[in-house]
């Protein structure tokens, strides 16, 4: 079984013209009656790092979980947002972005790597505290277009060093598209046996001629958690001018589909999902 955290809020947070927050809230509705295993719904960072995100309150407010099985992640990038996002009870997750490249981390979160690491470690303690999971990416994972020094071992130590923290949710997340079969291989392969406690996910952006070459390297590397986006929209606004996209949510079903592997979604609001996103991103882009 494959577990899919489906992610409108990669979708849309690079979106420059704000969506109305109940446009937001009708399309992630629908989503919840696919049976996604999580919504990564939103965020709660600054709004003048991510605009279209500020109303990811307001949003939360609107969606009607009764009838839902899956669980919310909202992104957060320090203290002041964790504490935020906690204030909600509905909120299972709560996604730290960490970026081994220090170019990156600075840009996309003010800060360098090390004081990265002590936000994790401050953040893990409010999540146990609240009875939430943390769960970190590990951004640039596959390499990155800043020219600071890249090799799989260095994504490696960071997963152990995370680990040693209490931290039992990874995602590897190759941010620009750099990632490829080999390099996804080489990092998957490496840290599933050493790392046995914990849950490790994809999080690759790509373009859709490659999404399913990817998604397969990754699946025989032995991951079972995959972060994907209708339509393969979306692409994160610190990384480039170019946004690379999300693996589309249509490859990774096509995916399972070809290799008999069980996907636990309702096909019919899945396609309507698919439907309804023209809403947004016919008018939003």
């Amino acid at each position: 079984m494959i577990k899919i955290t489906e992610c409108p809020r990669d979708a849309m947070q690079g979106i420059k013209q704000m969506i109305p927050a109940d446009l937001k809230a009708k399309y992630i509705n629908q989503l919840l009656k696919v049976g996604f295993d999580t919504i990564d719904f939103g965020s709660f960072v600054s709004p003048k790092a991510i605009p279209q995100m500020q109303d990811t309150a307001e949003v939360l407010k609107k969606l009607d979980l009764s009838k839902s099985n899956s669980k919310l992640l909202a992104i957060i990038a320090n203290k002041r947002g964790a504490e935020d996002a906690l204030q909600f009870n509905e909120i299972s997750y709560l996604g730290f972005p960490f970026s081994i490249s220090e170019t990156f981390q600075q840009r996309n979160a003010n800060s360098s790597i090390q004081e990265s690491l002590g936000r994790v470690e401050e953040i893990q303690k409010l999540c146990l505290k609240a009875n939430k999971k943390l769960l970190v990416y590990i951004s640039m994972a596959f390499g990155n277009p800043y020219g600071d020094v890249w090799h799989a071992d260095i994504a490696i130590d960071w997963c152990k060093k995370l680990n040693q923290l209490g931290i039992t949710d990874l995602a590897l997340a190759d941010t620009t598209g750099s990632s490829n079969p080999e390099s996804i291989t080489q990092l998957f392969t490496a840290l599933i046996p050493e790392l046995k406690t914990v849950n490790f996910a994809a999080h690759l952006h790509s373009t859709k001629d490659k999404a399913q070459e990817k998604i397969h390297a990754a699946y025989q590397s032995g991951c079972r958690s995959f972060d994907v986006a209708v339509h393969g929209f979306g692409g994160c606004p610190m990384a480039a001018d170019d946004l690379t996209g999300n693996i589309p949510t249509e490859s990774l079903e096509d995916y399972a589909v070809k290799n008999n592997i069980p996907l636990n979604v309702n096909k019919a609001e899945l396609n309507k999902s698919y439907e309804s996103s023209w809403e947004i991103f016919n008018i939003y882009h």
